[in-house]
């Protein structure tokens, strides 16, 4: 007798929004039909039983998917802070090799920086564009009160400077609205760690263990609670919003998708062209089966091997560059996932009623590459942290969070691209610092000792 094969968290996701659309649906046209036909008693009844914000005075409904959604929600901020803690105290004590590699740690660093860097402005003028275009638009349920959100109490925008830096260590990691700080406080401890080396280990175990206990935690919120609570935060926006709250949602995953593949194409082999004055079209031909073993699973971890033979046997990067190049780019490269940060954040906060500024893009894209630099390799673990940015920008209405949980359904198509992104801006890193370095061999790269080494056999 043949097992029954089970189902993958995708399946189970799409078959959760599939049916949160229908239900969702259902419950629209039997809104509509009862206020239609002066039985709105009975829409009263059901709203207090599943729809109703139990949190409001004087409510007296159960709120069942309201309950429910909210639940999922607050897990997953609880998770917040330990999760950024962790995971970036982890990807800086990756940085121990300083001393010995020199010009090549810094090297390397700063080429992540700067892809960084030019993602975050892409992501950022497209996600303008679209929004000025009125591509998004804030919700039709969203009240005109809704107004810009302060980061900081004093009016002095370097007061977010002086955020960075908490005064005492457990209030900062005791608040979700201060990401800022215990980014700082995790990048210093990291750091430290790296430089202590094996003095340091008993700490750095912790910080593993407590980051495994996360990530655990994370993977079961996702993958048990996360179908049931996305269908109950999806059909109660259906009830109470209407489709209106769904066109952003599609929209944006589009627009990422777009920007993420021009980003891939079109960015990279231009980045290789100017620094390197190589071919890109032959790195782009070569990397390519990276690409696609990194966007079939979705993660940068089962592409590494593929990745650092391809680099040194294929590209002509020495192998003491890309042993130190490709694993620190898996630990804090993550430019794809900062692009979709930046996207996504902007589309949530236009829908939610927030205007945003070219000083909050610089904000977010701050928070984004920290945040993005500390994904942990979990599922849907770049989507988890894209709530990390929206907290620390303070877009957490109940239209962000609803707007949020909705990307978090459908997510997976610009998961898999952006992985691609990031493996292969490992690879374009790797590749510069290289060639900076006079450890490029460009016969390998040409392919002109292989075909020497091919007509030596022959003859």
């Amino acid at each position: 007798m043949m097992k029954k094969r089970k189902m993958s968290i995708v399946g189970i996701m799409l078959l959760a929004l599939v049916s949160a659309f229908i239900m969702g649906a259902f419950f629209m046209k039997l809104h509509s039909i009862l206020i239609d036909r002066g039985n709105a008693h009975i829409w009263d009844m059901i709203y207090a039983l599943f729809f109703q914000d139990i949190t409001v005075a004087g409510s007296h409904g159960i709120g069942i998917f309201y309950v429910v959604g909210t639940l999922f929600m607050n897990a997953l901020r609880l998770t917040i802070i330990p999760l950024v803690f962790t995971s970036l105290v982890l990807a800086m004590s990756s940085i121990s090799d300083l001393k010995k590699l020199g010009r090549i740690a810094y090297k390397g660093v700063f080429g992540f920086l700067f892809m960084y860097f030019i993602g975050c402005m892409f992501a950022g003028g497209v996600a303008f564009l679209a929004r000025n275009m009125n591509w998004i638009s804030i919700s039709s349920s969203i009240t005109s009160g809704v107004g810009d959100i302060v980061k900081v109490d004093t009016a002095n925008p370097l007061s977010v400077i002086m955020a960075m830096v908490p005064l005492n260590f457990f209030d900062a990691i005791s608040n979700n609205g201060n990401v800022l700080a215990v980014v700082f406080v995790a990048i210093i401890i990291g750091l430290c760690i790296g430089i202590l080396g094996d003095k340091a280990n008993i700490v750095k175990k912790l910080t593993e263990e407590v980051n495994e206990i996360i990530q655990l935690c994370i993977g079961f919120l996702i993958n048990k609670l996360g179908p049931i609570a996305i269908f109950s935060l999806i059909v109660r926006a259906f009830a109470l919003y209407g489709f209106d709250q769904m066109k952003p949602v599609f929209v944006y995953v589009m627009v990422t998708i777009g920007v993420l593949l021009v980003y891939l194409l079109l960015g990279y082999p231009l980045i290789i062209a100017l620094t390197t004055k190589l071919n890109p079209f032959i790195f782009m031909k070569k990397i390519s089966k990276v690409a696609l073993l990194a966007f079939s699973t979705a993660s940068s971890a089962p592409a590494f091997p593929l990745n650092l033979k391809t680099n040194v046997e294929e590209l002509g990067v020495s192998e003491e560059i890309a042993n130190f190049i490709l694993p620190l780019g898996m630990t804090i490269n993550m430019n794809g996932t900062s692009i979709m940060h930046i996207i996504g954040t902007i589309f949530i906060a236009t829908v939610s009623g927030y205007h945003v500024t070219l000083t909050d893009l610089l904000m977010m894209s701050f928070l984004s590459i920290l945040a993005a630099a500390g994904t942990p390799a979990l599922p849907a673990a770049g989507t988890v942290l894209l709530f990390t940015v929206m907290n620390g920008m303070g877009y957490v209405n109940e239209m962000a969070l609803i707007t949020y949980s909705l990307i978090l359904a459908i997510n997976k198509p610009v998961e898999m691209v952006l992985t691609s992104l990031n493996v292969v801006g490992d690879a374009t890193t790797s590749l510069i610092v290289a060639n900076s370095e006079n450890e490029l061999d460009r016969e390998i790269f040409y392919d002109k000792k292989v075909q020497y080494s091919e007509v030596k056999e022959v003859l």
